[in-house]
């Protein structure tokens, strides 16, 4: 049979040769840690660290232990924290570090988890704060912010010797170290800032700034980091998916993205540094701090990415030659106060919650887990287990790519490979214009050591794909030639174990030796030698969880699991939990005991309305630069429904961890307690979860719900979904569908 001629692409060795910048190895070394310009390595062993990022403080004291846990458990190595000046010191001379502010407290506490730490101290921040993170009394002082003034640095040298004295000696623990934040055309006044930090005593073995935007950095001082987005909230309510969002559903070479900080370098009148996209430096490798882990809401513009979104654009940086992935956020949470936010107000082109900031984070601002958190714990297991190897192998892009980012047509994959063996990797998604079934598809990888195509036979790749196949892959002494089914880990044993994830909709092929078998998925391995080889169904994809601690483990759940740097495994589950342990020397998947609730878990809230909402709401609330400004507190206090929720007794049983669970359609949403607002929530069609326990409900409290209509002729910007709802109502919408309480248990259990 004659099929047509399979795409190709050809291994290409590295561009320059490995060298050794002088950070963290002549300046700021610490033993067992080494970048170059390919990788950073521990003890030797290269590594693509992952990294998410926590505001110690939006996230309650009281839950930092629990949010470090979930984010290992989702394969985070490294928590990454902005230091917001306005949150420790609203006042000059005022300064504060104790309660959920205590960063010394957080860095140590990060550590015992397991985790490396980034602290990205400003002094401006952006993060959706008031006034980028200056205190008013910084915003409004006499000085040149974010320049080589000596008054302005004056301010930053106070700021910095306080954040010097908070970490204290924990420096020796902290990885890395973030000056500024989307500064673009002032390389020297970043040299000072790390001159600055270096008095004040801070130290760590990597200094690093952001790079997009075609930013301006000072050579070799620090280590760029770049971001990607496939949606954002800082472009104007009428905008089309703009070409910056698209670029990250695509495999290139090309790291920079003008599209970040657009808006804010717009308002303040800055421009790009350069004209064109900026490629990482021949002294660094290329590296993230800011891939969308999810977006948060404006006013106007209210994007939600589907957990497919999220783990595409990480996929494709990946396959793009990634050597440290980094989220932003990954842990939502909950401005400390009132007024706290970025605003038109405070002269930012955009209203953000006054104090929710959940970001649809893969673990949002309630504690719980986002189905982004299983897709990218897929990726994350990967690289923890071939990272070694992928971190020395340079990416290329195959000979015919698409055209532009209007291009549906052409396969989007691209090869990570050191010449002798690799990974093929393969992303077909992308949100507002999806993608049809490509019809046909195989391929021939050129390596040094001859080519590889595969599969047997064309195949059709459904629209979702995102898969990293194997290539030439040895283990147990046995050599994969290629597997049609996704990497997920290797995990020990005197006969070790190659775990594969199927495809939906592509069958699974393994070739061994030259033969070429075709292989039912399913929960037990088939073996090859010394290699056991179990290719898991596709639908358990979303179950999967890989333990790192305390021995490399393999479950199976759709309960949430967590654990510390002892590997201490804790279920928490909203239903009768099911946990399977696979069990290497048995080839089998086995059952975790774990203790089952005796109470009910989900019961319901009686809804009592107070108050109706106005029969008419406004329209408009007015504008700032062209784009719809947020109603204010007295608007919601005026025109809002109000009801009263009488929460059942269970929703102050701490031990229980119970969440509010409201499904609603409007515009602005505010929850009370005691009068005194806790959270808030812009609607964007998505359901809304309150900790219950976060948020200081005691029995007895009174717990209010504030829903604000929206107009039928409002010009904010909706998901599809949303706006149908909005469309379909004649005068303004205002819907609350549903109120339950759901209460967890939080239970420690052994593995066999």
């Amino acid at each position: 049979m004659s099929w047509p001629e399979p795409l190709s692409v050809r291994h290409q060795a590295w561009a320059t040769p490995l060298r050794r910048p002088r950070m963290s190895n002549d300046e700021d070394a610490r033993p067992g840690i080494s970048l170059t310009n390919r990788y950073l390595s521990r003890d030797g062993v290269p590594v693509i660290p992952v990294s998410g990022e926590m505001h110690y403080s939006r996230v309650p004291r009281e839950r930092w232990a629990e949010r470090l846990r979930q984010m290992k458990a989702g394969g985070v190595t490294v928590v990454a924290t902005y230091v917001f000046w306005l949150h420790h010191a609203p006042k000059r001379g005022e300064t504060r570090f104790d309660g959920n502010l205590d960063v010394g407290a957080f860095v140590d506490l990060a550590v015992a988890t397991g985790l490396d730490v980034v602290l990205r101290i400003g002094p401006w921040c952006h993060g959706e704060s008031r006034n980028g993170g200056f205190p008013d009394w910084v915003q409004h002082a006499p000085v040149r912010h974010r320049t080589d003034d000596p008054a302005y640095l004056e301010l930053v040298t106070e700021w910095f010797g306080e954040i010097a004295a908070a970490v204290g000696d924990r420096f020796g623990r902290v990885l890395g170290i973030q000056l500024e934040n989307e500064l673009y055309d002032q390389p020297q006044h970043l040299v000072t800032l790390k001159r600055l930090a270096r008095e004040a005593g801070m130290a760590a073995p990597l200094w690093t700034a952001t790079a997009w935007g075609g930013a301006d950095l000072p050579a070799e001082e620090v280590l760029p980091l770049y971001g990607g987005y496939g949606d954002g909230f800082w472009v104007d309510a009428d905008a089309p998916w703009d070409p910056t969002f698209r670029d990250h559903y695509f495999f290139s070479h090309v790291w920079d993205d003008a599209g970040i900080g657009a808006d804010v370098r717009r308002a303040q009148a800055i421009e790009a540094a350069s004209g064109g996209p900026r490629t990482p430096s021949e002294e660094f490798p290329p590296a993230t701090c800011e891939l969308g882990g999810g977006m948060a809401t404006a006013y106007h513009r209210r994007p939600r990415p589907s957990a497919l979104d999220v783990a595409a654009i990480a996929h494709c940086k990946i396959g793009n030659g990634s050597a440290w992935q980094g989220y932003y956020m990954y842990t939502g949470g909950t401005n400390p106060g009132p007024d706290l936010h970025e605003s038109h107000a405070t002269g930012y082109p955009n209203d953000i919650a006054r104090l929710g900031y959940d970001f649809h984070a893969p673990i949002g601002e309630a504690g719980t887990l986002a189905p982004s958190h299983a897709e990218l714990r897929r990726q994350h297991a990967f690289l923890s287990a071939f990272g070694h190897r992928l971190a020395e192998m340079p990416s290329s892009l195959p000979d015919i790519r698409p055209a532009d980012v209007e291009d549906a047509g052409t396969l989007r994959w691209a090869l990570r490979s050191d010449g002798e063996s690799g990974f093929l990797f393969l992303s077909w998604h992308q949100p507002h214009f999806p993608l049809t079934v490509h019809h046909g598809a195989r391929f021939r990888v050129s390596l040094d050591n001859g080519d590889i195509t595969l599969p047997s036979k064309p195949i059709d790749v459904p629209p979702g794909t995102l898969a990293r196949w194997p290539l030439n892959l040895t283990a147990g002494g046995v050599t994969v030639t290629y597997a049609t089914a996704s990497a997920l880990t290797l995990l020990p044993g005197d006969i070790p174990t190659l775990v594969l994830v199927a495809e939906h909709g592509i069958d699974v092929e393994i070739a061994v030796s030259g033969t070429v078998q075709t292989v039912t998925p399913g929960l037990t391995p088939i073996r090859f030698g010394g290699l056991d080889v179990l290719v898991l169904p596709a639908e358990t994809a979303g179950s999967l969880w890989v333990v790192e601690d305390g021995g490399r483990r393999l479950l199976l759940t759709d309960d949430e699991l967590q654990w510390d740097a002892s590997g201490t495994l804790t279920v928490k589950a909203s239903k009768p939990a099911e946990v399977r342990f696979y069990d290497p020397t048995a080839g089998a998947f086995t059952a975790v005991t774990v203790p089952q609730p005796t109470a009910p878990m989900l019961q319901p809230v009686t809804v009592e309305q107070l108050r109706p909402a106005a029969p008419t709401v406004p329209v408009s609330y007015g504008k700032h630069d062209g784009r719809p400004s947020a109603p204010g507190p007295e608007t919601l206090d005026e025109l809002a429904a109000v009801y009263r929720l009488r929460l059942p007794e269970v929703a102050a049983d701490t031990s229980r961890d119970p969440l509010l669970r409201l499904t609603w359609a409007g515009d602005v949403g505010e929850l009370r307690i005691d009068g005194r607002p806790v959270t808030d929530r812009y609607w964007d069609g998505a359901g809304w979860t309150v900790n219950l326990t976060d948020a200081g409900y005691r029995p007895g409290a009174q717990v209010t719900l504030h829903l604000l209509p929206l107009a039928a002729g409002s010009c904010v910007s909706l998901p599809a979904e949303a706006r149908d709802r909005l469309a379909a109502t004649e005068t303004q919408l205002l819907s609350l569908d549903s109120v339950e309480v759901l209460a967890r248990t939080v239970t420690t259990v052994e593995l066999p």
